[in-house]
């Protein structure tokens, strides 16, 4: 599989695969600056609900394009990639197309995984540092990719994080990744993020895979 077909074989950010999808990268960059300008600026209250009746358009008319809902559905329409390759534009933390991920970009290296992302102004939670939540759902992110290290993929079984400093905004956020073992379904990894070399974070987690497969999820209903 070359690096074109795996977004996740180096640390280039791979291109989108089709004229869509770079479309839709566009929009999502779009929306991202949005949010950034939104939770930054103060502008006058007539000038937010205009801006709002012009929103407000746009999602309308945008909603009546034709729809897919979920990546399965993607994938299953035969014109928008593989599984990996839809991810790669979805993914709600790693996503490019998708305007809420920073988007924490993952790759791997030999034995290691590897990672980085830049938390703007509207991941922020104690003054000036990225949200505990969301550097948690960076881990899940990123250590959920690094279990192409132990070659099956799962969900989330438990994600231990310790805090160690906080972890601050509009800062490039280095993640490193390591394989502990696999067991059966359950794959277990250690991961630590660093802001200019400072550890900031860590974590432990374990990951099952389903019984039937990750891709069998769509068909399961949840435990009630």
């Amino acid at each position: 599989m070359n690096d074109f077909n795996d977004p996740f074989a180096s640390e280039d950010i791979t291109p989108p695969i089709s004229d869509e999808w770079e479309a839709k990268r566009r929009v999502a960059c779009a929306i991202q600056e949005l949010s950034e300008v939104l939770v930054t600026s103060s502008p006058d209250t007539e000038k937010m609900h205009n801006i709002a009746d012009q929103l407000e358009k746009t999602a309308a008319e945008f909603s009546r394009s034709p729809r897919l809902y979920g990546r399965l559905e993607w994938i299953k329409s035969g014109n928008h990639g593989s599984f990996g390759q839809v991810s790669h534009e979805l993914n709600p933390l790693g996503g490019y197309a998708n305007p809420i991920a920073p988007p924490v970009n993952t790759w791997i290296e030999g034995d290691r995984a590897l990672g980085h992302c830049v938390c703007g102004w509207v991941y922020e939670g104690p003054p000036g540092s990225v949200h505990g939540g969301y550097v948690a759902a960076i881990f899940d992110q990123f250590m959920g990719v690094a279990q192409k290290l132990g070659g099956q993929p799962g969900m989330t079984g438990y994600l231990h994080v310790n805090y160690h400093a906080r972890t601050p905004l509009n800062t490039d956020l280095r993640l490193e990744g390591e394989l502990v073992k696999v067991d059966g379904r359950k794959t277990t990894i250690t991961a630590k993020m660093l802001a200019d070399g400072t550890l900031t974070a860590s974590c432990e987690a374990l990951f099952v895979e389903p019984r039937r497969g990750i891709l069998a999820l769509e068909n399961q209903q949840p435990a009630k």
